[in-house]
């Protein structure tokens, strides 16, 4: 009987350990992270108002996305589960909050909070496969401001793609060599594909020790069969192609550079015969210590077609000839406190080609300044 005991209580600790093993194993693959931001902005010439006397609120700030609200205003609460296994993984990426609500505006018409949801696969050392929805690989920016340095963001960024749904091939030639290849749902559209269209996508990257250089290209036909009274003949085929570069040119001087072209045709019955935009923009950081980066984005942005970015209304007849341009310049702080806090300080003047926006009288003017203090906290 003795030795029975012994055998079973031999046994039941192998089986307690083995299991413990394996939940410690479980847990490890799993991560945990996120990000919380608020902030206060007010303008400097213009009203600061959310609408005006008639609901035109769009004018009383920048038109790039986010960081728009006037006095003390909630940015989002970001939460991201991801479990990397040896070959396979998945990310659950969710967003709260307006800025996550601006970010996913376009997942099919409703209050959707996933930002990112993939699965993926390491087929070899140098192919990956990834199906689900995911942030777009074009532009400098992106949705997160733990990423950005600049917590308001550029026009370039708000007017190309957010995400995408689809599947994705990641390649890793060598070190430095990188390519991406993607056939997707229309931009932006999250959930299922309502419109009956594709759109492809590629990348080709460069990456070193000092930084990296990406060429990215989108193409596809972005509304398909979907029509109804207020368009009746569908849009033609989008095309953008987007550069993004970023080096540390010292130990404490880091310079970036962003360039994007976007176009679509239009049916025969528009006033146009395309629509879109193009800019440019420079992205200048230098740490002056441990805890106080200073950087600048100078921006020119250019719309055709009356794209609709400066004029906010998206009236064609705002414009003679459908074009304008504005250039924004924005200087921005990041004060790090504790390692995970940063407060980021950011006073910005954009100046239209139009009178877009409203000064203090409600008048229109051709140019908005505005302050920005924002804060963001990473775990």
């Amino acid at each position: 009987m003795r030795k029975i005991t012994l055998l079973l209580g031999l046994f039941c600790s192998t089986m307690l350990f083995a299991q413990e093993d394996q939940e410690n194993t479980w847990f490890s693959k799993l991560q945990f992270s996120g990000s919380v931001d608020a902030y206060y902005r007010a303008n400097i010439n213009s009203i600061n108002k959310f609408s005006d006397p008639d609901g035109n609120g769009l004018y009383m700030a920048p038109g790039s996305s986010f960081a728009n609200r006037p006095g003390f205003a909630l940015g989002m609460v970001n939460t991201i589960l991801s479990y990397e296994g040896e070959k396979v993984g998945a990310v659950a990426d969710l967003v709260f909050g307006s800025r996550g609500v601006d970010a996913v505006f376009n997942s099919t018409g409703n209050s959707s909070i996933v930002n990112q949801l993939y699965m993926y696969w390491n087929v070899s050392e140098s192919v990956t496969l990834t199906v689900g929805n995911w942030n777009t690989f074009l532009g400098y920016e992106v949705i997160s401001p733990v990423a950005n340095f600049n917590y308001s963001t550029s026009y370039m960024f708000s007017y190309g793609p957010f995400s995408h749904t689809g599947l994705k091939a990641d390649f890793a030639f060598d070190d430095n060599w990188s390519a991406i290849l993607a056939v997707m749902n229309a931009t932006d559209f999250t959930e299922f594909n309502p419109n009956g269209s594709y759109s492809f996508g590629g990348q080709l990257g460069y990456t070193s020790g000092a930084g990296s250089t990406f060429l990215n290209v989108l193409v596809g036909d972005q509304d398909g069969d979907y029509e109804d009274q207020n368009q009746p003949e569908n849009n033609g085929t989008l095309f953008q192609i987007d550069l993004t570069t970023g080096y540390d040119l010292t130990d404490s001087f880091y310079l970036g550079f962003n360039t994007t072209y976007n176009t679509t045709s239009l049916p025969n019955e528009s006033d146009y015969d395309k629509v879109g935009f193009y800019g440019f923009a420079l992205y200048a950081q230098l740490a002056l210590s441990n805890t106080f980066k200073l950087g600048v984005r100078p921006e020119y942005f250019s719309e055709f077609g009356a794209f609709g970015a400066i004029d906010q209304i998206g009236n064609p007849d705002f414009y003679d000839d459908g074009d304008a341009n504005v250039f924004a310049v924005t200087l921005s702080g990041n004060v790090t406190i504790g390692g995970d806090l940063t407060l980021i300080p950011e006073l910005r003047l954009d100046t239209a080609s139009e009178d877009a926006f409203f000064d203090r009288d409600l008048e229109s003017q051709k140019s908005l300044g505005s302050f920005v203090l924002a804060a963001v906290y990473s775990f």
